[in-house]
């Protein structure tokens, strides 16, 4: 592919293919952000520019990840379970790390849309009821203290959480309504640097609620079948650049 042509030409779907489409939980989000930008993206093949890697918040949950799974292999709660009177030890399942990696995360064939929907899950937790706990680990420096979800700035968050619990759910698991962010907060009120990052750290419970998810899948399935751009969204960045830019352009005289 011309690195002038961004264009994919992969992973596109095709409304007259009979095979199952993947649609991840960032893309149900992405459609959720904006019709338009999931469209372009999944039938035109014209995507968002890609973000800049948050390095940092990736150790931080890679090494979450190791130190949970030895309490895993111990069978014994972490000490953030203890001090935070959860009931809980983490869970041991051979496919846990298949439900970890982006590649393939928890799936779920959608039959009435046939849509294999999936999610990368950072942990699960299970209780003394058997039942599984959709745990999400998050990383940020902030100077206020995080021990509760912004109804505003985290209910991505919390969609993504539900997704989570909703696809272990459809997977014939028992699933707790309720669920964890680690939430990791890097003090900034430290004298020096000194090559530490410290951190606050706070288990946030959050009671998920599945029942839109369903209704936004056969949405989604509504917009990929047809032939024409959906609206864009009025809280998009993204197109709003694209339509001011687009504006500039036609002001110079420079597309016709």
């Amino acid at each position: 592919m011309s690195p002038y042509n961004s264009k994919r030409t992969r992973n596109l779907y095709d409304p007259r293919s009979d095979k199952p489409f993947k649609i991840s939980r960032s893309k149900i989000d992405l459609f959720i952000e904006c019709a338009r930008c999931f469209y372009m993206d999944r039938r035109l093949g014209v995507g968002r520019p890609p973000g800049f890697p948050f390095n940092l918040n990736n150790a931080v949950d890679h090494l979450l990840k190791l130190e949970f799974d030895q309490y895993r292999l111990s069978g014994l709660p972490h000490p953030m379970m203890t001090e935070n009177k959860i009931d809980a030890i983490p869970y041991q399942n051979e496919n846990l790390d298949k439900w970890r990696a982006n590649a393939s995360g928890v799936q779920y064939l959608h039959e009435d849309t046939n849509f294999t929907i999936t999610g990368a899950i950072d942990d699960v937790w299970i209780n003394s009821n058997t039942e599984l706990i959709v745990v999400d680990y998050k990383a940020t420096s902030k100077n206020e203290t995080i021990d509760k979800l912004n109804d505003t700035w985290h209910i991505a968050y919390k969609r993504q959480m539900e997704i989570y619990q909703w696809l272990l759910k459809k997977n014939e698991y028992q699933v707790s309504n309720i669920g964890y962010f680690v939430y990791c907060n890097a003090r900034r009120d430290k004298e020096a640097f000194n090559s530490i990052l410290d951190f606050e750290i706070n288990v946030i419970p959050y009671e998920g609620n599945t029942f839109w998810i369903e209704k936004k899948i056969f949405e989604i399935k509504d917009c990929l079948q047809g032939d024409s751009l959906p609206e864009s969204s009025y809280r998009c960045d993204y197109c709003k650049y694209i339509g001011s830019v687009h504006s500039e352009l036609l002001d110079l005289d420079i597309i016709n």
